[in-house]
């Protein structure tokens, strides 16, 4: 395996490698440097991958620069390597929404979290960083995403998830039927009266460019990417509560 490095947007960078066995045609595992006056990681990785993803990680900046690691929820693809990053770049917090810290990362991180209030922005020079809550969506409770205003890249974790090996970037692609299928085959969603709403709030913020952590890197009309992922799994709910 190996882990290769594309610039996405302005100094954003996806850190893409390629688990060949996963799901019969590979899945990939994403992470995105934001190269800034306060470096910041988003998604971890699994520890397996740290030797991997740090080295590509320095072939932008010196690891011990990172000023910030976060990631969408807490799970091992996206924070099994926190502790690693921590004791690799000494000046590193780890920032996410207050109730994954309170939940989850107060006791898991080596270093206390930076807890992050609803729609705050976190400044790190050069880019600006909004927390956006996502409960349940795509999956688990403290579940959140970051707007990068400045670039207007969504760093969208699990949403739009597939399968298989993807380019680093694609415009205007089908990323909707995609992941659907992925979630035929993963049924990773938590499906919910919310899960619509949530995405519709995303496609408002009107994101240039779509960072997923499993699949491609996406430009074009995101907004209309989002809404037509919100309305498949409205109609998906529908179609449960039409079998109950």
């Amino acid at each position: 395996m190996e882990t290769t490095v594309h610039e996405i947007a302005e100094g954003v960078y996806r850190l893409s490698t390629l688990l060949p066995d996963v799901a019969g045609a590979g899945f990939t595992m994403n992470q995105f440097l934001l190269d800034a006056e306060e470096p910041l990681l988003f998604h971890c990785g699994p520890r397996r991958l740290f030797p991997l993803v740090s080295a590509a990680v320095a072939k932008v900046r010196p690891v011990e620069d990172l000023r910030w690691l976060a990631f969408g929820h807490v799970e091992s693809d996206e924070c099994g390597a926190m502790n690693l990053w921590l004791a690799a770049a000494p000046h590193a917090q780890v920032a996410h929404g207050a109730l994954g810290c309170m939940v989850s990362l107060d006791d898991l991180a080596d270093r206390p979290p930076r807890p992050l209030a609803d729609g705050e922005v976190l400044d790190i020079g050069g880019h600006r960083l909004r927390h956006v809550p996502t409960p349940h969506v795509p999956h688990g409770w403290e579940a959140q995403l970051l707007h990068d205003e400045t670039t207007g890249t969504l760093l969208c974790g699990d949403l739009l998830t597939q399968i298989g090996e993807a380019p680093p970037l694609v415009h205007d692609a089908d990323l909707v039927s995609a992941a659907f299928a992925a979630e035929d085959v993963f049924h990773a969603t938590g499906l919910t009266a919310q899960t619509a709403p949530t995405i519709r709030g995303l496609a408002d913020l009107a994101p240039r460019t779509l960072a997923l952590m499993h699949g491609p890197s996406a430009t074009g009309d995101c907004a209309a990417t989002l809404r037509a992922l919100a309305e498949g799994y409205a109609a998906r709910l529908d179609a449960t509560a039409a079998t109950v």
